[in-house]
C-alpha cells in the first residue's frame, strides 16, 4: 500500500482534472505526481518532451530509462517501461542483461553500452567520469547528450518519488502513453 494518498479526481483542482482528461489512462504515477499540483503540468511537460521530441534514439532512451530503474530498484518504472523499450527495438535479450546488470553485454553495441555507461554513472554518482564522458562524447552529438542527461535525470527523480512513496504497481500501460504524444 502506498504511503502517500493518490489525487482523489472528485475533489481535485479544476487544472488538475483537466489535465487528467488529456491523458490517455490514469496511472498512479500521474496520481501521485498530481499532489505537487504547482508542479504537476510542468512534469508532464518534461516527461513529453523526453518521450516524444527529443531528437535522442528512442531505442537508446529506453535503455537508459530501464537501467535507471534497474539500478534505483524502481520496479513500477520498470514495468511501464519494458514494454515502451521492446516497442523501439530493444531485444528480450537486451532487457534482461539489463535486469541482470549486464550492461557490457555482447548484446549492445558500442554507442548503447556507452549510454548504459552513462546512465549508470549518473546514477550511482552525479557526474560522468573522464573516461565516460569522452566515449559518449566521441558517439553523441552534444544534443544528444544533454538529451541523455535530462531523460536519466527526470526518471531518476520519478524513481525516487514512487519507490519513496511506495507506488502500488499499475498494469503495464503498453505504449499509450507514448502514442498519445504523437
Amino acid at each position: 500500500m502506498a504511503r502517500l494518498p493518490y489525487i482523489d479526481l472528485a475533489t481535485a483542482s479544476e487544472p488538475v482534472r483537466e489535465v487528467f482528461d488529456r491523458l490517455p489512462v490514469h496511472l498512479n504515477v500521474f496520481k501521485l505526481m498530481a499532489l505537487a499540483e504547482t508542479c504537476f503540468r510542468p512534469l508532464l511537460r518534461l516527461g513529453t518532451a523526453i518521450l516524444g521530441r527529443q531528437k535522442l534514439s528512442s531505442k537508446l532512451r529506453e535503455l537508459a530509462i530501464l537501467r535507471v530503474a534497474a539500478l534505483s530498484g524502481a520496479r513500477y518504472e520498470w514495468v511501464q517501461h519494458v514494454p515502451i523499450a521492446k516497442h523501439v527495438g530493444a531485444t528480450d535479450v537486451q532487457v534482461a542483461a539489463i535486469e541482470r546488470g549486464g550492461i557490457d553485454a555482447p548484446c549492445f553495441d558500442a554507442t548503447e553500452q556507452a549510454a548504459l555507461r552513462l546512465a549508470s554513472e549518473l546514477v550511482e554518482g552525479v557526474r560522468a567520469t573522464d573516461a565516460t564522458y569522452g566515449e559518449v562524447a566521441q558517439r553523441f552529438s552534444p544534443q544528444d547528450i544533454v538529451e541523455l542527461i535530462l531523460a536519466v535525470g527526470y526518471y531518476r527523480m520519478l524513481a525516487t518519488l514512487m519507490e519513496t512513496a511506495a507506488i502500488d504497481l499499475d498494469p503495464p500501460a503498453g505504449t499509450k502513453v507514448v502514442d498519445a504524444i504523437r
